[in-house]
């Protein structure tokens, strides 16, 4: 496996954490996304992977990890997450990105594709996509609500989120829960609030950027199919967009299939992340 480099990168506004694996000067490189909550390292299992054959990167999204927001930042996802994308791609000197996003990640992702559709060589969507009819789940309702929110976030611990997310998704290793709340500061639990209240229409906010996107970009759909929060149909329904897409759905693995086994999710990814690098 590539060895990894770890570093710092300044995007417009924003310092972030910035993980490398494989060519660090090549124009062409796999981007990976993470969701909420996460950080650049939920993707350690896959960069020296991807790093054997092509550049690998993942850094922190803005507020969450190292990445820490501004006043006034813009938690839209057509708006300072966008922006950050667009420094953050020019910064890396890249012209040939492949998108591997989850969760927020994927739309994150797509925002910034539809800005940049020349520079896009693939994308990967696990777990979110175009949700045309998608209403939020119970905990970003929750979210959504002045004070209560405020509330459930100031007290959230690492037991009670072991609890949550090991009944919600059963196979998602304990080490990995601890890594998320390792990070899970008041500057991140803040972000989480504002960007679900900054999204309360999901359906289109979910799949606009989508269908800006060229319909003939190389596409690969990872879905877990016990996602407890965005249910796995919506796998097929990427397909619409996207008509020779690679769709999968991995059974038994819930919202973050990357975690639950990340064997089986490599076992796609990487031979797809391959024939599609130049």
């Amino acid at each position: 496996m590539a060895p990894i480099t770890a570093g710092t990168l300044r995007a417009g506004q924003i310092t972030t954490t910035l993980l490398q694996s494989g060519d660090v000067t090549s124009k062409e490189a796999v981007l990976f996304l993470h969701g909420t909550p996460g950080n650049a390292g939920d993707w350690l299992h896959f960069l020296p992977l991807a790093g054997e054959f092509t550049r690998a990167i993942a850094v922190d999204l803005p507020g969450y990890g190292a990445a820490r927001t501004f006043p006034g930042f813009d938690h839209r996802v057509e708006g300072d997450y966008r922006t950050f994308l667009l420094a953050a791609v020019e910064a890396l000197g890249l012209e040939r990105v492949h998108l591997v996003g989850h969760d927020f990640g994927v739309p994150w992702g797509l925002a910034w594709a539809a800005a940049r559709p020349e520079r896009v060589a693939s994308v990967t969507l696990m777990n979110a996509g175009a949700l045309l009819g998608y209403r939020w789940h119970a905990y970003a309702k929750i979210w959504q609500t002045p004070l209560l929110g405020e509330v459930v976030q100031a007290v959230t611990n690492r037991s009670g989120m072991r609890r949550l997310l090991r009944r919600s998704n059963p196979r998602l290793p304990r080490e990995f829960i601890d890594h998320m709340y390792a990070a899970y500061d008041q500057h991140t639990r803040r972000t989480v609030l504002e960007l679900y209240r900054a999204a309360r229409e999901p359906s289109g906010m979910l799949a606009e950027s989508a269908f800006e996107i060229p319909r003939d970009i190389p596409a690969l759909i990872l879905w877990g199919e016990a996602d407890p929060w965005v249910p796995a149909h919506y796998a097929q329904a990427q397909a619409r967009i996207w008509p020779g897409a690679e769709v999968r759905v991995l059974p038994g693995l819930g919202h973050w299939p990357f975690a639950d086994d990340p064997e089986a999710v490599a076992a796609y990814l990487l031979p797809f992340l391959r024939r599609h690098s130049e």
